[in-house]
């Protein structure tokens, strides 16, 4: 197993946008790059036989242009009997991208980032959406043994270690998204630095009685970025932040966090909620009830979510390099099948960043 560590500091050109991929030649991407084509192509689908530093390079110049593989094209030229990719000998195959809530922005771009990654080496990408519930993801994963994908790409609610065996007895990849684990591949955001670095902005804005919203289901990176923004606030000689526990991560729940917030005594002067959606909500709401943010109460959201920088107070919040997450969960489900029995697992891990607007 081996762990990667890389910081998004930039966004990729669609991160954001809800759009597709402009198109350009792989080619284009090689000249840019100062590659050949097939060692793009090998960036593309497999990406240990390239450098680190050329990988990166190729990888930034597919950023940068916003490559995408024209499949309409690829017919044209090869015909219609072929079945293997265009960069390489892998069928065509798709891949299921399973997260916990397609109507969640976080979950949908995720979802975008992965698709993206497939259609360049050739692949496509089936959307499930569990709904939190665990009957609804076996019932998913089934029916992706039962189409014979190429792997399952998951933000897990209910994944065991007899699940994942017996996708792969199936001829499935496994690669766990936004959570970790030994025996299988992962691409995930460190999220205890995340709340760490949500915290210190609190900190550094002179707060000293902190509270952190959040609500139930409490998916694992929530609790990890409790667990940092803790660390950081005990850290600096303050008491352990107050944890209010809502029934839903969402703007209704952010609403009622509020109310809950403005009773309590002493009343806190920062919030981090552990998504947008909670921080909106509770913005919303504290300024229906004259409550003035940040000037009274400063808040901190996770995600950047489109909705964050339009929010009645636009919202300072952790940014989570989403799609780049979803590309890079996919990206090692392609690896998978194309390794074969080589295959070694991979974690990779990405780190957020501030983004600092009027809310803190």
């Amino acid at each position: 197993m081996r762990q990667e560590k890389r910081h998004y500091l930039g966004k990729h050109p669609w991160s954001g946008t809800g759009s597709e991929l402009p198109q350009t030649s792989i080619r284009e991407v090689a000249r840019r790059a100062g590659v050949s084509v097939g060692t793009v192509s090998n960036v593309l689908n497999r990406p240990d036989l390239v450098a680190e530093a050329t990988r990166n390079r190729v990888r930034a110049v597919i950023e940068e242009l916003g490559f995408v593989r024209n499949e309409s094209a690829r017919r044209l030229r090869r015909g219609p009997e072929r079945t293997a990719g265009e960069f390489g000998d892998q069928p065509r195959r798709a891949f299921g991208v399973v997260v916990e809530d397609l109507a969640n922005p976080y979950a949908s771009d995720v979802a975008r980032g992965a698709e993206a990654a497939l259609n360049a080496s050739g692949h496509d990408a089936l959307w499930l959406s569990s709904d939190y519930s665990a009957a609804k993801e076996k019932r998913s994963l089934k029916l992706l043994e039962e189409q014979r994908a190429g792997g399952v790409l998951i933000i897990p609610v209910d994944l065991t270690a007899h699940d994942i065996a017996g996708l792969r007895t199936a001829g499935l990849s496994v690669v766990l998204i936004d959570r970790n684990a030994d025996d299988v591949c992962s691409a995930q955001v460190d999220h205890v630095a995340g709340g760490e670095i949500a915290a210190a902005r609190l900190l550094a804005i002179g707060r000293e009685r902190i509270a952190f919203v959040t609500g139930v289901p409490e998916p694992e990176p929530c609790v990890e970025r409790r667990d940092g923004a803790a660390r950081a606030i005990v850290g600096s000689g303050l008491p352990k932040p107050v944890t209010l526990i809502q029934d839903a991560m969402s703007p209704t729940a952010g609403r009622a966090a509020a109310a809950r917030l403005l009773e309590m005594s002493p009343r806190p002067d920062g919030v981090f909620c552990a998504n947008d959606l909670l921080a909106i909500g509770l913005i919303n709401e504290l300024g229906r009830l004259g409550v003035r943010v940040p000037e009274d109460i400063a808040v901190v959201g996770y995600d950047d979510i489109e909705l964050a920088a339009s929010a009645a107070v636009p919202l300072t919040t952790i940014r989570q390099p989403r799609r780049e997450l979803g590309w890079e969960a996919a990206e090692l489900a392609m690896a998978e099948v194309g390794e074969g029995r080589s295959h070694q697992h991979r974690q990779v891990v990405l780190r957020p960043e501030l983004v600092i607007r009027e809310s803190a």
